[in-house]
């Protein structure tokens, strides 16, 4: 390959320069102050013609580009303009010479000339002293094309302004320094492509590119990451791929969506096959080099194959140019057209005999995609000109020294309208994008092109596109081109198969949802503060359950609790006024008022299951209930039990009584088994202790702050020893049932621990099997239940008698009361 890439160099090279060919035409060469280079393809080489000696290609040998002299008189006219203008380059003078540059491998001689000085080359001149013969040049046409003669250009620094390679890879400065398009770079296109995809929400796409394609398809599969679209197929076109076969596997794969990022004569011949194989009903996206071609929308049977769209940068006319340049628009022009062609010399590619034949409405009807892309590249180096030679209104400094670099460094700072369109240059000499989607009509007749949207990226990115204007192949409805079906809210996407848009879907279950935006695959879970139903696609916030001071339950309570404190103290005061009556003294005493005490402190208790719960709540809520309550537990025993042995046991043991009641037994017996409940409360508190729980699987919209019970083992010591005692109690007052009516506490002891046996059970049995908050309230009660029966069946008939029954409160009616007892037990 190297060599015969030097052999063609050196073939060229001799061939037009050193036996100084004839080259003379009037459309491809231009007198003037400055020289400009043109490179465009007025002939396609659309066969393989083997080649076994090193020589060039002469580009008359294959068929006619119409589109390539077309572009070819877009330069033409831009420089005609320019030097019409008396305001851009006045008293200067733009000329030109163009070449047909058919072939990216054997048309090197073009770019030797533009390079060379009077015929030669000097590699090793410094910049500053070396003057090709152009100071920039346009075109090739093609990324491979201009990749293969870009470093010829760019290593002396002349500018070339290209106007037809898209590929990113001339963005990198380092490998192409003066390289500067007025094309809009492949990542732009392609950039451009996704987003109308997306804007329609299709996933499931085709994307036919070209052999020749540098990187169209790798910069797709690159920018469709993280957007959901996948890429169903994917295929290199060349001119002698089966068409055919590459269609049928598109719609054996229901891909309704098709991107054609390829070369004018490979994307004819794909839709030329689509209607051909009876394609129909599919998305056809055009890439800008066919966008606007004009021949296609004419084909027979084209509107069968679908809706395409095509993406497009402005356009321009230049009609009055073309008509001007034909001389005529009468049909005779080709006979006359045809006898010149007799006289042209076939050489140095600038022939081209056909195009002599072609009218004005040929040219003007063919693909005007660059047309302002080429308008654009003169300009360019026509304002940079005018900034080197200091031009103003009048004139320029024709003195100055103008070298191809000189050039380069105005390009960078360009920033001037051209018809309507702003013209500026990056750091990587790429342009200010602004991009036109067009749909093709192809229902009318004649065939139009119908500007539906717009995509900018100057002042600030935006993309437009306007529903009502696009006229679908399918009555009006945007055409469906994914892969799955998109699942409906609350269901979760499964993968099926290798591409991500391939799924099916299932059901988020409860506490979870699903965030599209963020993970369509995932259900996520709900936090520990949320919940959510079967299928959701957000979580709600789940409400804090717990008994608060405001709530109807709770006031009830809590007002009970403060009239049984009350009662408590009143009845407190009531018997320490009357401490020496016989009353009180039967009812204990001191002991009484311990009792009383103790159910006071037990009462206070209550306060504490309302509100949110803390940690010391949960520990007073029930630690300072057990333990007050088996204090006065432990006094009643001890006081059901002193009344036995004064009337059963003392005659029996007169010893043993004597000294129970010599040492305070009673007392001693109250102190050690309330230390021992002390110690085990302070066990349970310590060992495990109790604390707040948010209870969040009870209920799927709450979150119940309840208190922890602790340590299970600890818990049961303490129930175990209050309700020990509480049996002991039951126990002495059934032993003294038979006992005199003013010290016989049996009947009311036995009811009031039953209750307080029932209402614990009750509660317990309630805790395990119910879940509210309002258990909480239960246990409130339980402990005011277990006090007021106490009250009620041990104190109050007390304070009753005290109160409106002041005659059974005196020693001689206790005293009567202690003899018929005794009568009754002699005589049994």
């Amino acid at each position: 390959m190297l060599l015969s890439s030097i052999y063609t160099f050196l073939l060229c090279f001799t061939n037009c320069f050193f036996f100084k060919v004839s080259c003379s035409s009037s459309e491809f060469r231009l007198e003037g102050d400055y020289l400009l280079g043109g490179l465009f393809a007025l002939h396609e080489i659309d066969r393989v013609t083997p080649v076994f000696t090193p020589e060039t290609t002469e580009c008359v040998w294959h068929s006619t580009s119409k589109s390539g002299y077309q572009m070819l008189q877009v330069m033409r006219f831009a420089v005609e303009e320019i030097n019409n203008s008396t305001t851009l380059l006045p008293n200067v003078s733009l000329g030109y010479e163009i070449f047909d540059h058919c072939s990216d491998t054997r048309n090197f001689h073009a770019v030797l000339s533009f390079i060379s000085k009077n015929g030669s080359m000097k590699p090793k001149e410094k910049l500053n002293n070396y003057q090709p013969k152009v100071i920039a040049l346009t075109g090739p046409y093609g990324s491979l094309r201009t990749i293969t003669v870009a470093p010829l250009i760019t290593m002396d620094l002349i500018p070339m302004v290209n106007y037809g390679a898209s590929s990113y890879v001339f963005s990198d400065k380092l490998q192409y320094p003066s390289y500067v398009r007025t094309i809009s770079s492949n990542k732009d296109l392609i950039e451009m492509i996704i987003h109308i995809i997306r804007w329609y929400g299709w996933n499931w796409v085709a994307f036919l590119g070209s052999q020749h394609d540098l990187d169209g398809l790798n910069l797709f599969n690159k920018y469709i990451r993280n957007t959901g679209i996948c890429l169903a197929y994917q295929e290199g076109l060349s001119l002698n791929a089966n068409y055919s076969q590459t269609l049928k596997k598109i719609d054996e794969l229901n891909i309704n969506v098709i991107v054609i990022f390829a070369l004018p004569q490979y994307a004819t011949k794909m839709i030329k096959a689509a209607i051909a194989n009876n394609i129909q009903d599919k998305v056809w996206i055009a890439s800008q080099h066919w966008a606007m071609n004009k021949q296609l929308p004419t084909e027979p049977g084209i509107g069968k194959i679908g809706t395409i769209i095509g993406i497009t940068e402005k356009l321009l006319s230049f009609n009055e140019f073309v008509y001007k340049a034909r001389g005529t628009t009468d049909v005779g022009h080709n006979d006359r057209a045809e006898s010149e062609v007799q006289g042209k010399n076939k050489t140095c590619n600038q022939v081209c005999d056909y195009c002599s034949l072609l009218t004005a409405e040929e040219i003007i009807n063919e693909n005007p995609t660059l047309s302002f892309s080429i308008y654009a590249a003169i300009y360019t180096i026509a304002h940079a000109l005018h900034k080197v030679l200091q031009c103003d209104m009048n004139e320029c400094h024709k003195n100055t020294v103008v070298k191809p670099y000189m050039l380069l460094g105005e390009i960078k700072k360009l920033d001037f309208l051209l018809n309507g369109r702003h013209i500026e240059y990056d750091d990587h000499f790429d342009p200010t994008i602004s991009f036109a989607v067009v749909l093709w009509r192809t229902d009318v007749n004649p065939p139009r092109f119908v500007m539906v949207g717009s995509y900018e990226k100057h002042p600030e990115i935006t993309f437009t596109i306007d529903n009502s204007l696009l006229l679908w192949h399918n009555n009006g409805s945007v055409p469906f081109s994914n892969c799955s079906v998109e699942c409906e809210a609350g269901y979760s996407r499964k993968p099926e198969g290798f591409h991500s848009c391939c799924f099916s879907c299932e059901k988020c279950p409860p506490n979870t949802y699903v965030d599209f935006s963020r993970d369509p695959y995932t259900c996520f879970p709900c936090a520990e503060n949320e919940w959510s139903d079967e299928g959701s696609m957000t979580c709600k916030t789940r409400s804090v359950a717990y008994p608060q001071f405001t709530e109807i339950p709770s006031i009830i309570v809590m007002f009970s609790a403060v009239c049984l404190i009350i009662l408590l103290i009143a009845v407190f005061c009531l018997f320490a006024y009357n401490y020496n009556t016989p009353v009180v003294k039967s009812a204990g005493g001191n002991m009484c008022l311990l009792m009383l005490t103790s159910l006071i402190l037990s009462s206070i208790s209550v306060f504490f299951f309302f509100g949110k719960p803390t940690f010391v709540f949960c520990l007073l809520r029930n630690g300072i209930f057990n333990f007050f309550f088996t204090v006065c537990i432990s006094c009643l025993t001890v006081r059901s039990f002193q009344i036995v042995c004064v009337f059963k046991t003392a005659a029996q043991f007169p010893k043993a009584h004597s000294l129970l009641v010599k040492h305070n037994g009673q007392w001693l017996f109250i102190a050690f088994s309330s230390f021992i409940h002390l110690i085990s409360c302070v066990v349970w508190m310590t060992v495990n202790p109790v604390k707040v729980i948010a209870d969040s699987w009870t209920f799927k919209d709450q979150i119940m702050l309840i208190c922890e019970r602790g340590n299970n083992i600890t818990l049961t010591i303490v129930v175990f020893i209050s309700w020990f005692l509480g049996f002991l109690c039951l126990l002495f007052s059934y032993m003294g049932r038979d006992l005199p009516k003013n010290y016989n506490e049996a009947k009311s002891i036995t009811f009031s621990l039953i209750l307080y046996y029932l209402t614990w059970i009750a509660y317990f049995t309630a805790s395990l099997t119910t879940k509210s908050k309002y258990i909480v309230i239960f246990n409130a009660v339980a402990q005011i239940t277990s006090i007021n029966g106490i009250l009620f069946s041990y104190f109050i008939p007390k304070s009753y008698v005290i109160i409106f029954q002041p005659q059974k409160n005196t020693p001689a009616y206790f005293q009567t009361s202690i003899q018929t007892y005794t009568q009754t037990i002699s005589r049994s």
